[in-house]
Formats: C-alpha cells, sequence, structure tokens
C-alpha cells in the first residue's frame, strides 16, 4: 500500500501536510486550521484498517480529508468504502475538494452531519478511527463499541497530546470489559480497542 500510492493521492497529501505545517505556526484559528493526524499515524490507521474484520469502516472527524487519505489506501486494498463524517460545512467542502483531487470519490462516503445523529443508521462497525472535539469522544465510544464486530477496531487519536482532556474516556476504554485496549505511542498517541 504505502510503496504504490497513486501520485494524485500521494501530491494531495503533500499538499495538506503542507497547510497543515502552516496552519500550526502562523495563526490560524483553530477551527479553521486541519488540525490532521501526522504521516506515521496514517500509515498505522491504514494498517489497522486494511487487517479489521467485515463490517462498515467509519471516521469521525474529517477535516479536510487527510486521514481520509490514508484510509482511502486501505480501501482499495480491501474493496471496502469509508463513511466520514464532519460537522463544519467549510470543512466538509475542503474534504470534498480533496476527494476530487484525490481521485478516491469512488470509496469515500463523506457524511456532513454529526456522526451522534446518524448513529442510528449504521450497521455493523469493523473499523473505527475516531479524531473529533475531545469533549465528543465518550458519547462516540459509547456509540460505537456496541455496534464493533467481534475483532472490530476503534482507534481514537490524541490519546497522549490530550490525555488531560480524554482521561474519563481513555480510563473506562482501558476498563472496559467489552474491549481490549491499549495506549500506542505513535504520532501524537492513539488509542486502539479492539471488540471482545
Amino acid at each position: 500500500m504505502f510503496n504504490d500510492i497513486p501520485a494524485p493521492v500521494l501530491l494531495t497529501m503533500q499538499e495538506l501536510e503542507k497547510i497543515d505545517r502552516q496552519d500550526r505556526v502562523d495563526g490560524t484559528a483553530r477551527l479553521q486550521r486541519l488540525r490532521q493526524i501526522p504521516p506515521e499515524t496514517g500509515r498505522f490507521i491504514c494498517l489497522l484498517a486494511a487487517s479489521s474484520p467485515e463490517g462498515s469502516w467509519i471516521e469521525i472527524g474529517t477535516s479536510a480529508g487527510y486521514s481520509t487519505l490514508w484510509l482511502a489506501l486501505a480501501g482499495r486494498e480491501r474493496g471496502r468504502t469509508i463513511t466520514t463524517f464532519e460537522i463544519m460545512a467549510s470543512k466538509s467542502q475542503l474534504a470534498r475538494n480533496t476527494f476530487a483531487a484525490a481521485g478516491v470519490d469512488d470509496v469515500v462516503d463523506l457524511v456532513q452531519d454529526d456522526f451522534l445523529t446518524y448513529v442510528d443508521r449504521l450497521g455493523d462497525i469493523g473499523f473505527c478511527f475516531l479524531d473529533a472535539e475531545k469533549e465528543a469522544y465518550q458519547a462516540c465510544y459509547e456509540a460505537v463499541v456496541p455496534r464493533l464486530v467481534p475483532g472490530g477496531l476503534l482507534v481514537a487519536d490524541n490519546a497522549i497530546s490530550h490525555q488531560d482532556a480524554l482521561t474519563p474516556m481513555l480510563h473506562a476504554a482501558l476498563e472496559d470489559p467489552r474491549v481490549d485496549a491499549v495506549v500506542v505511542p505513535i504520532g501524537k498517541g492513539e488509542l486502539v480497542c479492539r471488540k471482545r
């Protein structure tokens, strides 16, 4: 997957990485910044998604679609589609532009809506990547875990970088008898939960 990334995907990733670096130093308002995962986290979630069992693939928090591009690589490998949720209209438009430029529209379904208002329409989940506003993590976790298939994965970003804000959710996940969970020190820290 990583040695043969299609040129349109690679160029789009590189452009988003450049914008994200600039956003972090130029005073761009927090909600307007891309705030995307680093490339090593992208590779990690791509590998996990490609190894996940049957069930829907979802992403909660699209931003401009950088992490979705990594998931799209896994989707192409496995013949799967990723449904990604973004609340902000401006970010949804950026993501639509990203997916068109990268040529991944065929494996990505962008939903501009709050995941929590949409979750009842979803079936079984095989893989979920959670990278939204931190105050939504607990509710999203509780909505996803019951829908995970056995062996299904939930990966939550910022488990180390935002540990203070996420402590109650992290503690609950690490003690949850429904899942096996571990925090992996890659990127900004990834909580990885596997449904028992």
